[in-house]
């Protein structure tokens, strides 16, 4: 015959598991459902990457098309213009040079009078002198990335 202490002791054991695995069986429905919540939202998040970087790949194709020579016939270009344009909005001579598509260093050589800008390079800067500094700070976003 079984020791009564023993047949207790079994007995208590299973009815605390049974009661545990009662206790905790909803904590784990739950954790399942928000781990497939997490794994969704993860899906999504990667999924919005993905589009921003090709947008940003869209736009920065957009603004850095290389505007037309024709665009540059009747261009009149003083570097008074320049540092005024550059003044106007705010920026530094490196990021006016960034919407240009030029350097800093030739920013500075225009303005100064020591050089100045090639057919494609006029017709950059007709395109970006016009712009206000909302759109030249969207741009310089997109441009630097």
């Amino acid at each position: 015959m079984p020791n009564i202490a023993a047949v207790l002791r079994e007995e208590i054991q299973r009815l605390a598991r049974k009661e545990v695995r009662a206790a905790t069986l909803p904590m784990k429905k739950h954790r399942a459902e928000d781990r497939s919540a997490i794994a969704a939202l993860k899906r999504k998040v990667a999924a919005l990457e993905r589009e921003i970087a090709f947008l940003r790949k869209q736009e920065k194709k957009r603004i850095e098309e290389e505007p037309a020579a024709k665009e540059a016939e009747g261009v009149r270009f003083s570097p008074k213009w320049i540092a005024a344009d550059r003044r106007r909005l705010g920026i530094s001579a490196k990021d006016y040079g960034a919407l240009v598509g030029v350097s800093m260093l030739t920013i500075y050589n225009w303005e100064k009078g020591k050089s100045k800008p090639r057919a494609k390079q006029l017709a950059a800067w007709a395109n970006v002198r016009g712009i206000g500094k909302r759109e030249a700070m969207k741009r310089l976003e997109i441009v630097n990335g």
